[in-house]
């Protein structure tokens, strides 16, 4: 992995927390390198990663082993059939631009092309995302630890097989966060509401849902098993998760991850044309 250069195209939040979790991990900088048409994302990328930055996308595709496609999925077309005429036998192509299908990406960079897709979460931007891949064929083994390495830099990273999982991965884990950022706005707001002052509640309600998260991680028991534990016949707990179930949570999260399915697969079709 150290031996390998690798290049972004497009130098936004998603690049500079790829770039930073690699750099973290030992990768050489001089090994790496951003295309970027503003100027002030390319000068902040050499001040504070020490990394190479070019204007022209052409630059990366001629000088790296892997290429990472961290664009705006409505620009993606126009940038990867652009690139067509300068990739070369042997690179990878990696993209985490949601929604675009990797047959579509072929069709603009050339069938030959081996190619990643990923689907990374905003939590990247800490180190603590969560990330499913989906290869084609052509992509080697080699081609394959290069792309984990990549996104393993900043979180958890899980293979599919079948393309159109990732659509409900866009669903759960790319979508996830907001879903979780809402609870804890409505466990904060319910805690104010009770008298707790704002930023008590606020406070209380980010470590909970962290402590939630990281005791599900390190222990490996089934979160429904989990719940159980927190649950004493008769208490408070067992008050709160009444009402819940009777507003329909569950059934309500179920209807919500499909349509966010849903949309993943529309979007796909619209911007793969």
């Amino acid at each position: 992995m150290d031996t390998l250069s690798i290049g972004f195209i497009g130098g936004g939040n998603m690049a500079r927390s790829l770039i930073g979790g690699m750099l973290a991990a030992g990768h050489p900088p001089e090994r790496i390198c951003v295309a970027d048409p503003d100027p002030a994302t390319r000068e902040r990328l050499q001040r504070e990663a020490g990394i190479d930055t070019y204007t022209d996308n052409q630059a990366v595709v001629d000088r790296c082993d892997v290429v990472v496609l961290a664009v705006k999925p409505q620009v993606l077309k126009a940038v990867a059939t652009a690139l067509e005429p300068a990739r070369r036998p042997g690179q990878l192509f990696l993209t985490v631009a949601a929604g675009i299908r990797t047959d579509s990406l072929a069709r603009w960079l050339g069938s030959e092309t081996a190619i990643v897709r990923a689907m990374p979460n905003t939590p990247a931007l800490v180190q603590a995302g969560a990330s499913a891949l989906y290869a084609t064929p052509r992509v080697s083994g080699a081609q394959r630890e290069a792309a984990e390495s990549i996104l393993r830099a900043v979180g958890l990273v899980q293979w599919v097989d079948d393309e159109d999982l990732m659509d409900v991965v866009t669903a759960l884990s790319g979508s996830g966060p907001a879903y979780l950022f809402l609870v804890m706005e409505a466990m904060e707001r319910a805690a104010v509401d009770l008298g707790l002052p704002r930023e008590t509640a606020r406070l209380l309600t980010v470590q909970t849902a962290f402590g939630a998260a990281k005791l599900a991680l390190e222990i490996e028991e089934d979160p429904a098993v989990l719940r159980e534990n927190v649950t004493s016949p008769g208490g408070t707990t067992e008050a709160a998760l009444r009402v819940l179930g009777e507003g329909g949570l569950e059934a309500l999260f179920e209807k919500a991850i499909a349509a966010a399915r849903d949309r993943a697969v529309e979007l796909a079709a619209q911007l793969g044309e």
